[in-house]
């Protein structure tokens, strides 16, 4: 088991949701903490709360893509690459994983939740190895923050 996976299933433990989980990972590769941020994430989890909206692991994987690549403050631009990157990684998700459970909303992809922890566990893991690889291509050190 490599140490990412390790560290995604202390998280779980730990309590923290999916969207959240993908955060904590970009962050600790950084070297960052930033509680409010992660506070913020937990809205995405279990499709908006009620389990009726996108997979959390999608939305939460967009919110890491753009804290790469996204504006942040007056001084900051966003990356054009953005809007590439979250295709490419809808694209990816929907035929993906939509294609695997019927659809990219949480309740479709959790079912009867018998499974919702292994489930949600190997699809954050796949997600986040997909995110690595999406910024790579992009030009971007994930254990550095948002480019210049």
């Amino acid at each position: 088991m490599d140490q990412t996976l390790m560290r995604m299933l202390e998280l779980s433990y730990n309590g923290y949701y999916c969207s959240q989980i993908l955060l904590l990972l970009a962050l600790d590769a950084q070297g960052k903490s930033n509680p409010d941020l992660v506070r913020a994430m937990g809205g995405l989890a279990n499709g908006l709360g009620a389990e009726t909206g996108t997979c959390g692991i999608l939305t939460g994987a967009a919110c890491l893509l753009s804290l790469y690549s996204g504006k942040g403050s007056d001084d900051e631009r966003e990356d054009e690459q953005l809007k590439y990157l979250l295709r490419d990684l809808y694209e990816w998700f929907d035929l993906t994983i939509g294609g695997r459970y019927g659809g990219i909303g949480c309740a479709t992809i959790v079912g009867d939740r018998t499974e919702v922890r292994q489930r949600c566990g190997a699809i954050t893991a796949e997600t986040y190895a997909k995110l690595q690889e999406l910024l790579a291509a992009a030009g971007y050190d994930l254990t550095e923050g948002k480019n210049s």
